[in-house]
């Protein structure tokens, strides 16, 4: 066969039943079509009078109509714009795709840049077809000596075109809607609709009802809050566009105005509400607009997924999108405008703490869950935060993490009274002492650890041991902290972050000769065996530590890998704490050789009363560090009562 070469046709019969039924995926989205063809008409029209190619009415007003008509079935759509000729209209209807909108813009791309057109691609008349089986357009060009045309179209591919009887310039179109799509012409489904899509046009929309002769009602603004100079905009306009946008009469705690011009055009506000990750859905509503036309909720491709916390709009004419309006074609500029949204927001919340402390710190609470997440999803949001984050401590104050990592550093100057004194109450050798405080601040320095409690409550007694040694630690409550420390100390080399029940550092811990710690490592051997025996925990690790607090009998801590392993499955499982895991490896009952109770364990290994002491001891130490089954919880009360009744037979 020889080669041949042709241009590939398409059969307009097969492709018009496509575009009435996937050309979107709402069919509501006609009304916005329609509406906004209304509204390019007006701009283009006011565009010819400032370029002198036309001279507008005086006290002209351009608006668009919807007017509902239940009883015969029909849905109009009337606008006073530039209107069509019969060749216009066998231009830009008859031929599917050929935009009105792309041609007048290339026309008069260089006289005239003020407005801008919401069309682009030649398809949303179309749309009407979704809904109607027959469509009817009336019409009359603005040029002079233009005559009325009528166009009518049965959902088909053929269509009729003749002189039409329109008096004033402008065009309507008229739906004759199907048997399944009867309620858009409902007055109430045409409101919720409009306001919807079209709530902020940049041209008055009037909805009325076929036959009334109430005034008809305009329900959009055309001049919304972010097309306007931030400067321009006081709070109470910022609070009452909030509350009518979002419905939320709670009160944002601040918000981000966005206004750009180059590279790119956008604008926007973004707000911050109060977010509470433990109980409430975190996702908030960002919506997406077009020349004030809105698109959708929440497109991924333009906002950061971090975001999606926030509630606010985003008005990008640039933005390139498909022939519904509903999604983004890929390609580098959506993800120039992402980055532009991120470094805006990282600025702002940088910019707040650092010229309105006391503001930032208030707040910090709510926001800071938003930011975690950030930090987490976003690789240059965290690095632009990562100075600008807040953790409070034990105290209820706040602190940069640069300012966490000068805390809890040893000085070897300031050592106790009570650190310098042996088991007996001798004072060890000064020199001893300052070496072993140089060391602490060395490992100390090197190590940069930031102590931090996730319960307040649970870990009181962690927490007092702390405030004692005048050392400090930071509150993590959130379930997004985990991740978070453990992202910082990936991205931040030295820093290690470790809760206060991991382990006990030696400024918990008396000051003891060699000789003392000889007699304790094989004190703990022998105790460690009865606990192994009495609780029947084999893999159980135990310490015997002389603490300076005597009134501690004893603790348990489990180390930070352990812990955190732990946590991971927890999240992995889908369910609460298993207390079974505990005893597991990383966890050590550590006794104090100072508190009376253990040295009766250690000297009376064969009373009757070691199992009950043993068990008991156990117990209150897990109490301390995390709640106790309900089993173990059933057990320690009736053990307790029966440790009051041998107390009470003594009395």
């Amino acid at each position: 066969m020889s080669v041949k070469k042709g241009s590939l046709s398409i059969n307009s019969e097969n492709i018009f039943p496509i575009i009435k039924k996937w050309l979107y995926s709402d069919h509501d989205i006609f009304y916005r079509e329609l509406i906004s063809n209304g509204c390019d008409a007006i701009t283009k029209l006011k565009k010819l009078d400032m370029m002198g190619e036309y001279t507008l009415p005086e006290g002209f007003n351009g608006r668009v109509d919807v007017i509902v008509n239940p009883e015969e079935k029909t849905l109009t759509f009337k606008d006073n714009g530039l209107g069509m000729t019969a060749d216009e209209v066998e231009e830009y209807i008859n031929q599917i795709a050929f935009s009105g909108a792309t041609d007048f813009i290339e026309k008069y791309k260089d006289k005239s840049n003020s407005d801008q057109i919401i069309g682009h691609f030649g398809l949303g008349f179309y749309s009407a077809f979704m809904v109607a089986d027959e469509v009817h357009i009336d019409t009359l060009s603005y040029k002079d000596g233009a005559k009325a045309v009528h166009w009518e179209c049965d959902g088909g591919t053929e269509f009729s075109m003749e002189d039409g009887e329109k008096a004033e310039v402008g065009t309507t179109i008229t739906l004759f809607l199907n048997e399944d799509c009867l309620e858009f012409c409902n007055e109430y489904k045409a409101r919720e609709v409009i306001k919807k899509y079209c709530s902020f046009m940049p041209t008055e929309i009037y909805l009325s009802k076929a036959g009334e002769e109430k005034e008809p009602e305009v329900l959009n603004e055309t001049k919304p809050l972010w097309t306007k100079n931030p400067s321009e905009c006081t709070r109470e306009e910022y609070l009452e566009f909030y509350r009518k946008v979002f419905q939320d009469y709670k009160e944002p705690l601040f918000w981000i105005h966005l206004n750009m011009d180059y590279p790119f055009n956008l604008k926007g506000i973004l707000y911050f509400p109060k977010i509470n990750m433990e109980y409430e859905s975190i996702e908030g509503v960002i919506k997406l607009y077009n020349n004030q036309v809105f698109i959708a909720d929440n497109i991924k491709e333009v906002i950061p997924e971090f975001l999606m916390l926030l509630k606010g709009v985003i008005d990008c004419p640039d933005l390139p999108l498909n022939v519904s309006r509903s999604a983004l074609q890929n390609d580098g500029f959506v993800k120039k405008i992402s980055d532009y949204i991120t470094k805006k927001v990282a600025d702002k919340l940088s910019g707040l703490c650092k010229t309105e402390k006391e503001e930032y710190e208030k707040y910090w609470d709510d926001i800071s869950p938003f930011i975690k997440y950030g930090c987490l999803k976003d690789d240059k949001f965290c690095e632009k935060m990562t100075d600008y984050i807040l953790f409070k401590n034990l105290d209820g104050n706040y602190m940069t993490l640069p300012e966490c990592l000068e805390v809890n550093k040893v000085d070897p100057d300031e050592v106790s009274e009570e650190s310098a004194t042996d088991e007996s109450g001798n004072k060890v050798e000064a020199q001893v002492v300052d070496a072993g405080a140089e060391e602490d601040a060395e490992q100390e320095k090197s190590e940069k650890t930031i102590y931090y409690a996730t319960d307040l409550q649970q870990q009181s007694q962690y927490v007092n041991m702390f405030k004692s040694a005048k050392m400090d630690a930071v509150v993590l409550t959130h379930s997004i902290d985990q991740p978070f420390i453990s992202q910082l100390e990936a991205k931040n080399e030295g820093i290690k972050f470790q809760r206060i029940d991991a382990d006990l550092t030696d400024v918990f811990k008396a000051k003891t000769s060699k000789k003392a710690e000889k007699e304790m490592e094989e004190q703990a051997a022998a105790i460690s065996e009865i606990m192994k025996k009495t609780l029947k925990k084999e893999k159980l690790q135990v310490k015997v530590e002389k603490l300076k607090n005597k009134k501690i009998s004893a603790m348990i801590t489990l180390s930070e890998e352990s812990r955190r392993m732990q946590d991971m499955m927890k999240m992995y499982a889908g369910n609460g704490m298993d207390m079974g895991m505990f005893g597991a490896e990383g966890e050590t009952l550590v006794l104090n050789a100072n508190h009376p109770l253990v040295e009766y364990v250690t000297s009376h290994q064969e009373s009757e009363n070691v199992q009950m002491i043993c068990e008991q001891l156990y117990d209150l130490a897990k109490i301390q560090h995390a709640p106790l089954s309900a089993e173990d919880m059933t057990k320690f009360i009736a053990r307790s009562n029966d440790i009051m009744m041998l107390l009470a037979k003594e009395d």
